[in-house]
């Protein structure tokens, strides 16, 4: 099956973690670019804002096509308990173009669920396989939860 890998990260949490998925799956990885500045605290700021409103933002043009891909694994931070709006912006792009889907997320500790409900919605397609990397699961050995997610995926 033809995997894709995408994500929206800010900081560099999320980008780690699908470039292990994508590593280990042997699969296409794109990244999401969000053409709005969420640098600093003002950008921390405004992005959970935006987060929480569900708005959506401009991104930057999207090499590859979803519809050309058996799987999409799609990552996101959480902010405010919900995906990041380049990725609402991403899927709402795309919608009608996934054949199937897997959730990544990083969060500081929570948010995950509340997170893949909304993005499971806005979808409308269930997910083969989720996986969400927390602050703590940072600083141990998170191996094993990538490999659960690439076989849930495969």
């Amino acid at each position: 099956m033809k995997t894709l890998v995408v994500y929206y990260s800010r900081s560099g949490t999320t980008k780690k973690i699908a470039e292990e998925i994508s590593k280990k799956a042997k699969c296409d990885i794109e990244e999401i670019v969000d053409n709005k500045n969420r640098k600093g605290i003002i950008g921390w700021l405004i992005s959970g804002r935006d987060a929480h409103t569900k708005k959506l933002t401009t991104i930057k043009e999207m090499k590859t096509d979803p519809s050309k891909y058996d799987i999409v694994a799609i990552g996101t931070p959480i902010w405010a308990g919900l995906m990041a709006p380049a990725v609402r912006t991403y899927i709402d792009q795309n919608k009608g173009k996934f054949k199937n889907v897997g959730f990544f997320c990083t969060c500081s500790s929570s948010g995950d669920i509340k997170a893949f409900e909304d993005m499971e919605d806005y979808l409308g397609i269930t997910p083969l396989s989720k996986l969400t990397i927390t602050g703590k699961d940072l600083k141990s050995n998170y191996d094993s939860k990538i490999k659960d997610f690439i076989k849930g995926i495969k």
